[in-house]
């Protein structure tokens, strides 16, 4: 196995950590777990960045020196790891003394590659991206178009590094490393920034207290970017006095390395551009992977202290666990766009998917079981049964989208396995063969079946719900899995003890609700809707829609195509095949240009759709009433 090494950028400690920190840091914690249950050797390391004149004007408005403040801020952001359930193995300070040897390091060997030297620097400066503007760069009114702030003019002395020397070199690499910079369209950002030039690059500021001074230039200090980007290699030992440190050569300096960094998109240039053109310079190896996400939205902008619209999780974290937020910020974000966060969809969203889903469905297996076999794992097992293919088609879903860090993919693939086990009871009726002693195989088949559906499906949490997948697990009987070693179906033992549990997520009514009052219809305006069975015989995306399907259904005699609502809670593949019910005389409407002829019924669970299905096969056309 590869060695694997991911990390967070470092935060700032100018303010304590919010959403999208968090964000960021659950989303490395998941790849490092996943990693580690594929049996990699793995680090995780974050981290706070703690230089700077932006860390020195928020400690002087508050009457504290910068490392008061620093101080301060990383003790939140280690209870805020802890709270989320977030284990790093390393966490970087750039004010440790191993990490000023390794910024020495990096620049004594720019400096012999001869790509330092001193200049006058004149531009609009942005104080919170602690960056250089070009004046078409900015906003109206010379705003950065980061942070909405007024940029300064500025004019000093300072250390340059020849960037413009790696156009070239930069784009090259680019070329021969697609998977550089993922996802696609932020490699395109890249090179398309690339090919339009590069100037040289500031990396001191003169007069800066509260920094690592520059060697052999007084009254500069490293500017923050060439210090802040650093600590990817000094957290690992480089610049120490023992170069052979087992870190970095098992994780950085080993060409079988996978080097992995996860950046929000406000910081795609320093880390694809700046932080490769020092290692370039430097002589050092490139990362495997800039992975680059999106940001988290409230109010239609971005969550910021500029903003004013931070969104803390402490209080979510508190009443529903913290398994239940990592999967509502893996699930909700499609990986390097943008989503909203608003309270109802967390409560949707924990609704749908986790106490009517997955909560349900354990609490009615385990159940069952208990009542059914003396608190025991049914004693027959089976190996025929349509819940194999499917569980086997979900897991192989599971590993391909969480290689492309596909994580709304991966989950939707674990939670509709869980909904099809909900299916599969439903069709059964377990509950109807307890008593009847003759339909004793026959319930352990059914519950065995449910039970090792749901392993399979929960050991694909483990990295994303590590306390409650192992609570499941050990609910279920299937406790001490540590690997996807027993994805495969099978490996559930017959008559294991179940343990007493309790409710594993309680459902959550919202406050002020209203109940509905349906109106009344006659029985005659009833029979005036035809409602049919079809079967979906073909399913697609719609191009520019991320929540319409088109389906062609057969009615037996004739064929239709239909647009549904539902691309965020059903894979196309996964409806091919499948029974519906439908409006068969609604007048047609064009949706997204295609015209749709009829309706799909489906259940409102939550706002979420639950498609509806015969309980057994019947003929296509038949009529519902």
């Amino acid at each position: 196995m590869r060695p694997f090494y991911v990390t967070t950028p470092i935060y700032y400690v100018n303010a304590r950590p919010h959403i999208g920190h968090s964000y960021t840091t659950v989303v490395c914690d998941v790849l490092a777990r996943y990693r580690r249950l594929t049996g990699a050797p793995v680090h995780f390391l974050t981290g706070t960045d703690e230089h700077g004149q932006k860390i020195e004007r928020a400690a002087a408005e508050r009457g504290l020196q910068p490392i008061e403040l620093a101080d301060e801020v990383v003790a939140e952001f280690d209870a805020m790891w802890a709270k989320l359930g977030v284990a790093p193995d390393d966490f970087i300070r750039t004010t440790e003394h191993r990490h000023r040897l390794g910024v020495e390091e990096m620049i004594r060997r720019i400096d012999a590659a001869g790509d330092l030297y001193v200049g006058r620097h004149d531009g609009w400066y942005c104080t919170s991206c602690e960056l250089f503007y070009t004046e078409k760069e900015l906003e109206d009114d010379k705003r950065c178009p980061i942070h909405d702030e007024e940029a300064e003019w500025r004019s000093e002395d300072n250390v340059f590094f020849r960037l413009s020397k790696y156009e070239q070199p930069l784009l090259s690499w680019l070329r021969d490393h697609p998977e550089a910079v993922r996802p696609e369209s932020r490699y395109n950002e890249v090179k398309s920034f690339i090919e339009g030039g590069l100037r040289d690059l500031s990396v001191s500021r003169a007069g800066l207290q509260w920094g690592i001074p520059f060697p052999e230039h007084d009254g500069q200090a490293v500017y923050v970017w060439l210090d802040a980007l650093t600590n990817y290699v000094s957290a690992l030992g480089f610049g120490r006095a023992a170069p052979e440190d087992v870190l970095w050569q098992r994780f950085w300096a080993d060409d079988e390395a996978e080097v992995v960094h996860v950046v929000g998109k406000d910081i795609l240039r320093f880390h694809t551009i700046y932080w490769p053109a020092f290692l370039m310079s430097a002589g050092l190896p490139l990362p495997s992977t800039v992975w680059v996400h999106g940001w988290w939205l409230k109010d239609e902008h971005k969550v910021s202290k500029s903003k004013g619209n931070i969104v803390q999780l402490d209080g979510l974290i508190e009443q529903f666990g913290a398994d239940a937020v990592r999967y509502f910020l893996l699930r909700d974000m499609v990986f390097g766009q943008d989503a909203a966060f608003s309270d109802e969809a967390f409560i949707d969203r924990y609704n749908s998917e986790l106490a009517n889903g997955l909560g349900n469905t354990v609490s009615r297996l385990v159940t069952l079981s208990r009542r059914a076999f003396d608190g025991r794992t049914p004693p027959i097992a089976c190996d025929d049964n349509q819940l194999i293919a499917r569980a086997a088609e979900a897991v192989d879903a599971y590993h391909a989208a969480m290689g492309r860090l596909q994580f709304d993919r991966a989950l939707r693939a674990v939670s509709g396995l869980v909904s099809e086990v909900n299916q599969y009871l439903v069709e059964r009726e377990p509950w109807k063969l307890l008593k009847a002693e003759e339909s004793r195989e026959s319930l352990s088949r059914v519950l065995w079946n449910g039970l090792e559906a749901v392993r399979i499906a929960v050991s694909c949490l483990l990295p994303v719900m590590p306390r409650v997948s192992a609570t499941v697990l050990a609910a279920i009987g299937a406790g001490g899995t540590t690997s996807f070693e027993h994805q495969r179906w099978g490996a559930l033992e017959v008559g294991t003890e179940l343990p007493e549990t309790g409710p594993l997520f309680p459902r959550i009514d919202k406050e002020g609700e209203e109940e509905e009052t349906d109106p009344m219809i006659s029985i005659d305006q009833f029979f005036e809707t035809r409602l049919r069975v079809a079967t979906v015989k073909t399913a697609e995306s719609i191009p520019k829609s991320d929540k319409l399907l088109k389906l062609g259904v057969s009615l037996g005699d004739e064929e239709r195509t239909l647009v549904a609502g539902i691309a965020q809670q059903y894979a196309p593949e996964d409806l091919v095949g499948k029974q519906v019910v439908i409006v068969a005389n609604l007048q047609p409407v064009k949706l997204m240009g295609v015209e749709s002829q009829g309706m799909v019924l489906a259940a409102s669970v939550e706002g979420e759709p639950v498609l509806l299905h015969p309980g057994d096969a019947v003929p296509d056309g038949t009529p519902v009433r």
